[in-house]
């Protein structure tokens, strides 16, 4: 099972892009901290239902799967390994966090 979730502090502003296809992609990438030390995991969040006002410091909730995704680069076909994020919230709302949780152990429950 590929279940992911992660907490942690946007380590730069929110990009937003739109792709070919007509989706939107918005880019995080999220500053975690452990024992170990500090690790940075880009966040890949195809068509999220809002658009944030996250700005760099902000620290949030994911919720998503670990990919690996290949595309075109300037130099041939690129890929890069990141969590696909199914749900985002801020840290600090903590109904919000709740329900994000809730929803992923039902997710699990029916697997």
């Amino acid at each position: 099972m590929n279940v992911v979730f992660l907490q942690g502090r946007l380590s730069s502003d929110p990009v937003l892009r739109d792709l070919a296809s007509g989706s939107r992609l918005l880019s995080l990438e999220v500053t975690t901290t452990t024992d170990a030390g500090t690790a940075n995991v880009p966040v890949a969040w195809f068509d999220p239902p809002t658009l944030p006002d996250w700005a760099a410091g902000v620290d949030i909730v994911v919720h998503g799967q670990v990919k690996r995704r290949f595309y075109r680069g300037p130099s041939g076909t690129q890929s890069r390994t990141e969590v696909v994020a199914t749900e985002v919230c801020e840290a600090t709302k903590r109904r919000q966090v709740q329900r994000l949780l809730a929803h992923a152990v039902d997710a699990l429950g029916a697997s």
